[in-house]
């Protein structure tokens, strides 16, 4: 007989091992501070971009602010900032939870 009928819970161990570790890895794929520090990042790359040479009409519009260039930086800087606090703190994968009757931390049939 083979191996894989005689031992169906190391395989169900494996398989939920791998779950898991598919699960982690979706996690921090789609964590929100990666989304929202790259759209920060883009946007504030175009709208840095786009008051590096301002218009006298848009200064004029803005009472002599470059508006586009500050909100630009500030967008850098907050989209920055995610970015790094995702690097300095990833997504720790959630603990497995343990089946009702079992005690936390041990595997089942141990």
């Amino acid at each position: 007989m083979s191996d894989h009928h005689e031992h169906p819970e190391q395989d169900v161990h494996r398989e939920v091992t791998e779950l898991e570790a598919r699960s982690a890895t979706a996690a921090r794929i789609f964590d929100l501070r990666r989304i929202i520090g790259g759209l920060f990042v883009l946007y504030g790359v175009i709208v840095t971009l786009a008051g590096v040479n301002p218009s006298d009409a848009t200064l004029d519009k803005a009472e002599g602010v470059n508006i586009n260039l500050w909100t630009g930086l500030g967008m850098l800087i907050l989209g920055v900032f995610f970015l790094v606090w995702l690097k300095l703190r990833p997504t720790q994968p959630p603990a497995p939870q343990a089946a009702e009757g079992e005690e936390p931390g041990k595997e089942p049939g141990a």
